[in-house]
């Protein structure tokens, strides 16, 4: 009986320990939409498992990627380095940037620009020397360098996906529920560096439409994307221009036909949304060990839209047994590269042939 009390003693100082801790959040409520079916254009397939696999097991985490007129691959992995897959499979550490590469594409003067979630916005040259363009955007430091798209003027937009958190702790920030992302805009002839959008929950993915009119960036913690406009009578303003999403849209960018390819690491999640119009119990949550959290389920799952917003086509591994938490979809030559946050590959599917699209 003394054994039992001791042991009941014990369990009610950790519970009290537990609950009087301070919380890493400052919780906000949010009522998120209720999820659309997945049926249509939407509806699970198996579509991915076409996917060709480059450099399996031998990469971690490449997170993004962009190919060079050469047809080398090019991805940021989890532990700071930029690797190059070369057409005939050889894959090289070509350097590391001792951050966390993130969003990544090249200039046209043949340097490759990267938003490195530690190191900022850099510049590397071909022979691999790296020059930070910026690290801070109206005295406001960035935490999250996230992903980044030229336009043809050369002006460089990019996303900070929040000012408070670092990228290991997102989901403290998916949890707290507050503003802190902010799309920008780079300029190389003067160096200064603009708040286009400020406020955002979770800046992510960003693509500059053809002819520069605008530029979309997803809104992931809210499922949805923006469109800022650039030129035109609505320039400086922002609409949205998909919402409600299936999942956690990350990384996105467009093909030449004017297409806009989504990437979803993970479906929604009933058990954050469940959460998310309660902040006292969202703080208790973050302070739970990760393992404990919401975890993401394992999908693959990218989708594409048209220039209204309207879904074109998705393509799934339902099991995500081939490719998972895709985080980035970048169309190249007939072909679209898929990279992930935590996996060892890199996907490649061949755009012909996929429903919805028509003839390239």
């Amino acid at each position: 009986m003394k054994w039992l009390m001791a042991g009941l003693l014990v369990l009610l100082l950790l519970l009290g320990g537990f609950l009087l801790a301070p919380s890493p959040i400052d919780a906000q409520a949010w009522q998120p939409p209720v999820p659309e079916p997945m049926t249509g254009l939407l509806a699970p397939n198996e579509q991915l498992h076409d996917a060709e696999l480059l450099a399996l097991g031998q990469v971690y985490g490449p997170e993004d990627t962009t190919v060079n007129s050469d047809g080398v691959v090019f991805a940021g992995t989890q532990d700071g380095y930029i690797v190059r897959v070369f057409p005939d499979g050889r894959v090289e550490n070509w350097l590391s940037t001792e951050g966390r590469p993130l969003g990544m594409v090249f200039d046209q003067e043949g340097n490759l620009i990267v938003a490195d979630a530690w190191k900022g916005l850099l510049s590397i040259a071909p022979d691999g020397e790296i020059t930070v363009l910026t690290r801070e955007a109206e005295g406001v430091p960035f935490r999250f360098t996230d992903d980044v798209d030229i336009a043809a003027d050369g002006r460089i937009y990019f996303t900070d996906a929040s000012s408070r958190f670092y990228q290991p702790d997102y989901q403290l920030d998916l949890l707290e529920m507050r503003p802190h992302g902010r799309l920008l805009r780079y300029s190389p002839k003067t160096g200064e560096t603009e708040v286009l959008l400020g406020d955002m929950h979770f800046a992510n993915g960003v693509a500059v439409a053809p002819g520069d009119d605008y530029v979309l960036v997803n809104e992931t913690w809210k499922y949805r994307i923006l469109r800022y406009w650039i030129k035109g009578p609505q320039a400086g303003q922002s609409e949205v221009f998909a919402d409600n999403l299936p999942g956690f849209n990350d990384n996105l960018a467009v093909d030449e036909q004017g297409r806009f390819w989504v990437a979803f690491p993970a479906p929604r999640n009933a058990s954050v949304d469940t959460l998310h119009p309660t902040p006292w119990l969202k703080e208790l949550v973050a302070k739970l060990p990760q393992s404990l959290q919401p975890a993401p389920m394992e999908y693959g799952l990218v989708v594409a839209f048209d220039s209204d917003g309207k879904v074109i086509t998705s393509l799934h591994d339902t099991s995500g047994m081939h490719l998972q938490e895709i985080t980035s979809v970048n169309p190249h030559d007939g072909y679209l590269y898929f990279g992930s946050l935590h996996n060892d590959r890199i996907g490649r599917l061949p755009l012909r042939g996929i429903p919805g699209l028509g003839e390239p």
